[in-house]
């Protein structure tokens, strides 16, 4: 018998990890966790934030977003240093500065000075996400078993969604908004410890030399692109915006020449005519924007129209949180038989009929219809995600996996921004037009109220009961006016995500 009689012919074959890769895998759920309930526990804390350190209604985007604009922006550069100086040292090296600079967010006093501890919370957020997921492509070679290790990992995001409202709610009826970033040490500092006794080091064993341009073509052609998406959201068609879309349009084209012409390119853009990767890129991205753009509003609506506590509110939406773990695991074995292109849209419909509900029972005064909703919805969301990222990282050779992921992951903050600057530009949009202020407010609380719809709520309570009222209903009214309309465009773009899916996941193997 020859050696390669004994070389596994498919990854199903390949070999089985034992109980410490699994331990692996726990200690590289932290870092998911994290960011994940750092999300969730931000959508949260806005209303407190907006009312301790009275953002504009830009800054209030800006408070969300630039921690995923910087994220889009280095992820492949960092998933690609990580394919070659180390994952698991990048790993470690992000996880310290994500620990450090959380515990300066908690005490920022002003809405500028969140917004910066935020960009650097980008910045070495950028080498935790692509990190985790490349050193899951290392650790489970065996394609059963990573799909069920992707399918935790992915459940990871909804076990950290979960979790943060419930955490974050009590820390913001208990303490100052400042906590909820400080929830980032504790959750680190076991990383730091477990990681180098159970994760292997990984890293591509020819990476070729650092490309410099391409990592400034890439950081240019990312961030560009995702402010003009945030100027059109905020601010409308504009020239800045137009320049800005062109700016990021022209540094892709020539980031994407260079690779093509490079012996050894920073990514391989062949992987994008391979339906299986970049069709699960697009269903990942669509599906991020649908979830981030629900959470967005509701989040607002259940705490400042509907008057419930962070705690509550966070606990109103834990059954569409749980719904998406269950989803995204009980998915595994189905998708061993049934192809991604039929498993996938099947799964989407789910969400449409989420948001649906949303948009069809905004008359709806109670908490119910929403927490359906939510529950519909994550059913979908977790289901498509665990096979989309599982096929990402099987189109993708190993050695490049870092890469892989960091395309992957920059799908997922690309979506983040998009959920929060389409979705909830439309929903701010509508509120500014909709609004009928009463008569009789000084020019200011005019103003504030104007902005945002956490400025009406702090705005309706410093004013005299009669008129404070009149303000609040008036406030509410209007931002009720825009859920119809955003529902219906959230159903549009899971819809779109399913038909994509349909169509460019016909060729990708179930084994």
């Amino acid at each position: 018998m020859t050696r390669t009689a004994s070389i596994p012919t498919t990854e199903t074959e390949a070999p089985r990890v034992g109980v410490r890769g699994w331990m692996a895998l726990v200690v590289l759920m932290l870092p998911v966790l994290l960011v994940s309930v750092d999300n969730t526990v931000l959508s949260f804390a806005l209303p407190e934030i907006s009312i301790a350190l009275a953002p504009t209604g830009a800054e209030q985007l800006w408070i969300i977003d630039v921690y995923p604009l910087v994220l889009a922006g280095l992820l492949v550069t960092m998933g690609t240093l990580g394919d070659r100086f180390g994952r698991r040292k990048l790993l470690l090296i992000g996880a310290t500065g994500f620990a450090a600079v959380s515990a300066l967010a908690a005490f920022a006093p002003t809405a500028g000075l969140l917004i910066a501890a935020r960009a650097l919370l980008g910045f070495f957020g950028a080498m935790l996400m692509p990190s985790t997921l490349s050193l899951l492509r290392s650790i489970f070679q065996n394609r059963d078993q990573r799909r069920m290790a992707i399918a935790v990992w992915a459940s990871a995001f909804s076990a950290g969604s979960a979790l943060g409202p419930i955490v974050g709610g009590f820390l913001l009826e208990h303490f100052a908004w400042g906590s909820v970033f400080l929830i980032a040490v504790p959750v680190l500092i076991p990383l730091l410890v477990a990681a180098p006794l159970l994760v292997p080091e990984s890293r591509d064993p020819n990476p070729g030399r650092i490309d410099l341009l391409s990592i400034l073509l890439s950081m240019a052609t990312m961030i560009p692109v995702v402010y003009a998406i945030k100027s059109l959201a905020v601010d409308g068609p504009s020239l800045t915006a137009a320049a800005w879309a062109l700016l990021g349009f022209g540094m892709g084209y020539l980031f994407v020449r260079r690779q093509l012409r490079a012996t050894t390119p920073m990514l391989d853009m062949a992987l994008f005519t391979r339906g299986s990767f970049s069709g699960a890129i697009l269903v990942n991205l669509l599906s991020v924007v649908a979830l981030v753009g629900f959470l967005y509003f509701v989040s607002q609506h259940l705490q400042l129209v509907l008057g419930l506590s962070p705690m509550v509110a966070g606990l109103a939406l834990v059954p569409g949180m749980v719904a998406m773990i269950v989803a995204g695991l009980t998915v595994v074995p189905v998708s061993r038989r049934v192809p991604p292109h039929i498993v996938i849209p099947a799964a989407l419909a789910f969400s449409v009929a989420g948001y649906l509900i949303v948009a069809f029972t905004t008359h709806e005064h109670g908490v119910l219809p929403l927490v359906i909703a939510f529950v519909v919805l994550g059913i979908g969301i977790g289901a498509a995600e665990t096979i989309s990222n599982e096929l990402i990282l099987s189109s993708a050779p190993a050695a490049k996996a870092g890469a892989a992921s960091a395309v992957s992951e920059t799908a997922y903050e690309l979506g983040a921004v998009l959920g929060t600057a389409v979705l909830g530009g439309i929903i701010t949009a509508f509120y500014r037009g909709a609004l009928v202020l009463p008569d009789g407010l000084p020019a200011d609380v005019a103003h504030a109220a104007g902005e945002t719809l956490a400025g009406a709520y702090t705005a309706a309570q410093e004013l005299p009961g009669a008129l404070g009222a009149a303000l609040w209903d008036a406030a509410a009214a209007a931002f009720g006016s825009g859920v119809m309309v955003t529902s219906l465009i959230g159903a549009v773009l899971v819809v779109a995500a399913g038909v994509i899916a349909a169509v460019t996941l016909r060729k990708a193997p179930t084994h």
